[in-house]
Order: C-alpha cells, then sequence, then structure tokens
C-alpha cells in the first residue's frame, strides 16, 4: 500500500456515495462514440474544480487534464466515456432508457454496456484523491478521458490532435477496464495482454433477375452463402492450431423479397489475432477467397473491401507491468493475480503509446458478484454471467468501484510516490 492508497482509505466516506451517484447518472445518460459531450463536459468541469489545467475538445470530445506537482516522472492515465448502440436489459432502477441516431443516421438504443462509466467514475475518484493529496506524491499527472473506443476512433483522434509540445510527453500510461471476474479481484499480465481487432465491410457484387429466371442472374445469395463457408476455412485449415485466431461473420445482407435475385450482397465480419504475422496473413487471405469465390461464380465486378475498423495489439511493457503487478499484490494481495493468457477482446488504448513510443500497461478489474462466479464455477456455467456487450451486463457497484480506485492509485503511485 502506498501514500496514494493510503490516503483514499483515510478519505470522506461521502466521496463514495458521491461517486456512486455519478456512476449512476453517467449510466442512465450514455452517449455513442464520438457524441460524448454531456460526459465531458462532467468529467472536464469537475476536473477543473480540482484544479487540473483542462482543455476540452481533444479530438473531437476528448478532455486532457494536467497537473504538475514537482519533479518527477510524467504519469498519463486514461479513461474512456462512450457507449454502445444497443437496448439495455438488466432491469436495473437505473438502467438507460437513451436513443439516439448513430452515425448512419439510423436511431439505436444506447447503452453502457462494456463499463465505460465506471472507468470514468473511478478516473474521477482518482483524480480527486491526488489533487487533494499532493503532499503524498512529486511528478506531473496526465488524465486524458477518450471519446469512441468502441468504435476504434478516439484514441487516434486524441493523438492527430495532440500537437506537438501541447501536453507534456509520459513516461508511462496506464489503464484498466471492469470485465467479468469477482467484484474485489484484479488481474494483469506482461506482453500480450489483447488481441488485435479488424473488422471489414465486403460488397459482392451480381446481377439481379427475377427468381423464375436464376439463368439471366449471377446470384451473389449463393456467392455470399459460398464466401461465408469457405472464409471459416482460414482459420480452421490454414492457421495453426498453436496459433489462436477467431473470423467471425457477424451480418450477411441481401436482397428485399423471395422472388427477385438482388444485385448485390454484404458482408461484414471480424477477425481477431495475436501477431502480426497471422493478422497479415487472414487479411490476405479473407481477399484471396472473396475474389476466387466471385470469380467461380461468373461476377462481372471485383468484390469492395471497406474497412470498418481497427485494433492494434495490446502488449504490455515487461518492466512497466512487473512494476505495476508488485503495486498490485502489494494491495490486494491474493486478489491481485497473473492473467493465464490473453484476452480476445481488443482496445485501442495501446494507440497512446505506440505513437509515441512510451510504455503502457493495462490490466483488468472484476466486477461480478463473487457469489455468483462461484455458483458458476461450481455449475459449469460461467460462459452464461453476461460480460461485456451483453444487454445484461451490470458490474457490481460496491466493491468493484472501490477497487478501481484502489487499483488506479496503487499502479499511478509506483511511479508518483517516493520510495517507502
Amino acid at each position: 500500500m502506498n501514500a496514494l492508497t493510503r490516503a483514499l482509505d483515510r478519505a470522506d466516506p461521502a466521496l463514495m456515495t458521491e461517486l456512486e451517484a455519478l456512476y449512476k447518472d453517467i449510466h442512465q445518460h450514455p452517449e455513442l462514440s464520438m457524441q460524448e459531450v454531456r460526459t465531458a463536459k462532467i468529467v472536464a468541469d469537475a476536473m477543473q474544480a480540482c484544479g487540473y489545467e483542462v482543455t476540452r475538445n481533444v479530438g473531437v470530445t476528448g478532455v486532457v487534464c494536467v497537473l504538475e506537482n514537482g519533479a518527477g516522472a510524467t504519469v498519463m492515465l486514461r479513461a474512456d466515456m462512450d457507449a454502445l448502440p444497443m437496448t439495455e436489459d438488466t432491469g436495473l432502477p437505473y438502467a438507460s432508457n437513451v436513443r439516439a441516431r448513430d452515425a448512419d443516421g439510423v436511431e439505436v438504443g444506447v447503452a453502457h454496456s462494456c463499463g465505460h462509466d465506471m472507468h470514468v467514475t473511478w478516473m474521477l475518484g482518482a483524480a480527486r484523491i491526488l489533487a487533494a493529496n499532493r503532499s503524498a506524491w512529486s511528478g506531473t499527472l496526465m488524465i486524458a478521458f477518450q471519446p469512441g473506443e468502441e468504435t476504434a476512433e478516439g484514441a487516434s483522434a486524441m493523438v492527430r490532435d495532440w500537437g506537438e509540445g501541447r501536453f507534456p510527453k509520459p513516461d508511462i500510461i496506464l489503464g484498466q477496464h471492469v470485465m467479468p471476474g469477482p467484484a474485489g479481484t484484479v488481474n494483469y499480465r506482461p506482453g500480450i495482454a489483447l488481441a488485435a481487432a479488424d473488422s471489414l465491410k465486403i460488397r459482392l457484387f451480381g446481377r439481379g433477375a427475377h427468381g423464375s429466371q436464376p439463368q439471366s442472374a449471377i446470384d451473389p445469395v449463393i456467392m455470399a452463402a459460398a464466401t461465408t463457408l469457405r472464409l471459416q476455412t482460414i482459420v480452421s485449415r490454414e492457421i495453426a492450431p498453436s496459433e489462436p485466431a477467431v473470423l467471425t461473420i457477424g451480418s450477411l445482407q441481401a436482397g428485399t423479397k423471395e422472388n427477385i435475385i438482388p444485385d448485390e450482397a454484404t458482408i461484414k465480419l471480424n477477425i481477431r489475432t495475436f501477431s502480426e504475422d497471422t493478422r497479415e496473413y487472414m487479411l490476405k487471405s479473407i481477399r484471396r477467397i472473396c475474389c476466387a469465390e466471385c470469380d467461380a461464380s461468373g461476377a462481372e465486378r471485383a468484390p469492395e473491401f471497406t474497412a470498418i475498423d481497427s485494433y492494434p495489439l495490446t502488449e504490455n511493457d515487461l518492466a512497466a507491468t512487473q512494476k505495476v503487478g508488485e503495486a498490485l499484490v502489494l494491495q490486494f494481495g491474493a486478489n491481485a493475480s497473473l492473467a493465464p493468457s490473453p484476452a480476445s477482446a481488443s482496445e485501442d488504448f495501446s494507440i497512446f503509446g505506440r505513437s509515441w513510443g512510451v510504455p503502457y500497461v493495462f490490466w483488468f478489474v472484476g466486477g461480478t458478484d463473487p457469489a455468483l462466479c462461484a455458483q458458476a464455477e461450481q455449475d459449469g456455467t460461467a460462459a452464461k454471467i453476461p460480460g461485456n456487450h451483453s444487454p445484461k451486463f451490470a458490474p457490481q457497484i460496491h466493491p468493484t468501484l472501490e477497487t478501481g480506485l484502489q487499483a488506479m492509485l496503487s499502479a499511478a503511485g509506483a511511479w508518483l510516490c517516493p520510495a517507502q
């Protein structure tokens, strides 16, 4: 336990009540990626009130807050703010009923079903403790509230808007994420912690005709169906069994009526990989298979490929992760553990460190009722626990709120606090 977590222990008990109310408010008022105007104003106003130098609208709706406090390391902490285009189904009294229009103008439900509302709350709590206890640490603190993580836009937008010399260059970048797992626990992993992810939209072009005259058509439905099946063989037949990889086709759309052969079909897919070589191989194979299936169908136009989003690997710095791990174990004991393998989820957090050549560490905080986790493990039903992006995802507020605060302060303190 360092001076910052001791300061948290001494904090006014009303702090947790305030943070719980803040969490519920943000949960009830989610905002889509790159539309986080209300949330950004809440955090910017709160950070300004704590004495931080606040810059708004960095990368559209991002907020950067700096607090200089003597000599020492420059530590950057990051929290993402956006919600998902989905309807919440938790039944909570503070559930979201928000609807909004997405980037395509389609009205959708909006929900904090990935936990970014918890991330914002953690960060505001940590920022208050740090600002109120400047005698306990030394250095420069920079906190980034990031938009657009769910669309892989936000980190890149903030980096583009960062500007030379506009903000201090960090020595270390730290971030965390609420995930399924017993509340009160944390886990971390040196090296590759999260997968890379790439999403593509593929348009296959045929020739439309009446359903009674298939000889006049080049059927894109058949083309799309054959392509869908063949794409699955990339992982099962072209990637070594020892190399983890996932290819998921989440959308296949074609036609409007049962007796009309349409002109085109659209496939949307996502891949997850854990090495750059595998990523590049799979992207090339997708193109090869799609083009070959179109040729086999006699298509008169080549398929069209559009990138939807792309997330790089999250590859934690080894030395910095050891430092964070030691701080977490000191704080949580047996409730801090080494993750046995990388997770197949993806994040754009690493774009900051990759862009600037700065080490970074990203770790995970459990948010599930421990009793539910224990029962699910006993019953073999752990897969049924609602996870991130489920409409039923709902972190247990306590002790998840306290654990995230303690974890962030412990990790930041490894760089900011003088040797104890």
